[in-house]
């Protein structure tokens, strides 16, 4: 099932996609809420709706808005770590962001006064649906509400010290600065439910800036998978319905390739297969 989160004159409505139309679902006003209630199973099962719109007269909303955690995944595919000249890491290495950075389909990703250096990373990202704590690797997958797209927007001259790769800051790299300033993570367009994507390493990322491919990989060459990355992080943090990981990008970025960085009056679409398309317009502060 295709969850969406969307408005209609200014009321949070919740809905799913069937057939190009989108399908109120009045028991929750957002996928939040029907995560946090435990009643998307039913919703799955019963597909019901009423009040069917459709989907070109919607905008959508980000899937999730106000999750208590947002986890990120560094250096997590094997190609991205060739890029930058590093081997893969030994064990999963996280970053977070914060909600302020959420923003959804066709909202503008913003260039901030602060940087010149804007980025993009197009990922998968996973979306708890159940609480959990302790969770094998064979059984993680069961706690996964569902997948979107997200995009990991990042400010590389505040990311990276001064002098960077030559001088290197004693503290490491500038991750708040450098990753979670406004807009950073558009998310959506939909949340896919985990029923349809039985596999989540074996999808297809693209991402284009102004119509031309930039990124093209294969979850396939994720370093550590889905369901490794939720077993990890579930040792010793306890997982929310709703909490957002989003699992690392593919080679392809700016600051490794030697491409443009983002400028005012791009257009950034972020594509994961089975999923959608995630288009941010860019525009400068």
């Amino acid at each position: 099932m295709k969850l969406l989160n969307y408005a209609i004159n200014g009321s949070a409505k919740v809905g799913f996609l069937k057939d190009g139309k989108v399908f109120q679902i009045e028991s929750a006003s957002s996928i939040e809420e029907l995560l946090s209630s435990g009643t998307l199973d039913e919703v799955k099962r019963k597909e019901e709706g009423s009040k069917s719109q459709e989907l070109s007269r919607i905008r959508p909303r980000p899937p999730v808005s106000a999750p208590d955690k947002i986890l990120l995944t560094a250096r997590n595919y094997e190609a991205h770590a060739r890029e930058q000249n590093n081997s893969p890491p030994t064990e999963p290495y996280f970053f977070t962001k914060f909600g302020s950075c959420i923003i959804g389909q066709d909202d503008p990703i913003i260039i901030p006064k602060v940087s010149k250096k804007v980025d993009w990373e197009a990922e998968l990202a996973v979306v708890i649906g159940k609480r959990c704590k302790y969770v094998s690797r064979s059984e993680a997958l069961s706690y996964v509400a569902g997948y979107t797209v997200a995009n990991d927007i990042s400010f590389r001259d505040l990311q990276f010290p001064e002098g960077w790769p030559e001088r290197a800051n004693s503290l490491g790299q500038n991750w708040v600065k450098g990753k979670a300033l406004d807009s950073a993570l558009p998310l959506g367009p939909f949340l896919v439910t985990s029923d349809e994507i039985p596999d989540p390493q074996r999808l297809r990322l693209l991402l284009r800036v102004n119509g031309v491919e930039m990124q093209n990989a294969s979850t396939e060459d994720m370093v550590f998978s889905v369901a490794e990355l939720i077993e990890y992080l579930s040792w010793g943090l306890t997982l929310l319905p709703g909490d957002l990981i989003s699992t690392g990008t593919p080679a392809g970025v700016a600051v490794f390739s030697g491409m443009p960085y983002l400028k005012d009056g791009d257009v950034v679409e972020a594509t994961v297969q089975g999923i959608g398309t995630l288009r941010n317009p860019v525009k400068a502060e």
